[in-house]
């Protein structure tokens, strides 16, 4: 019996663009909405808007709304809550750097 090591990888190739596609997923939602709770916005149009526009896209719509926030601030709170959703994701996730094969 032999063992298939391109199909070993295929597998742990999608399984691991598959797990890091979720983190992704799940970064930019948590962080648009930690923004938007640090901005006092509602949440849940940022999180549906994630799907349609980059994050760029949605800081540039934000900053059109709140005119009294600066943009440097808006970037400021935007790496913030980043940062805070990303260590709350490997907190809860685990660290989404790729497994090796062993």
């Amino acid at each position: 019996m032999a063992w298939d090591l391109a199909g070993a990888f295929r597998k742990k190739g999608e399984h691991e663009s598959a797990r890091l596609d979720d983190f992704a997923f799940r970064l930019r939602a948590r962080t648009m909405r930690l923004l938007a709770e640090m901005l006092g916005l509602g949440p849940d149009p940022l999180v549906r808007a994630i799907a349609a526009k980059t994050d760029d896209a949605l800081l540039a719509d934000i900053a059109a709304l709140r005119v009294d926030l600066d943009r440097d601030a808006l970037n400021a709170a935007y790496l913030r809550a980043r940062t805070e959703a990303r260590r709350a994701l490997v907190a809860e996730r685990g660290d989404p750097s790729p497994h090796r094969l062993a």
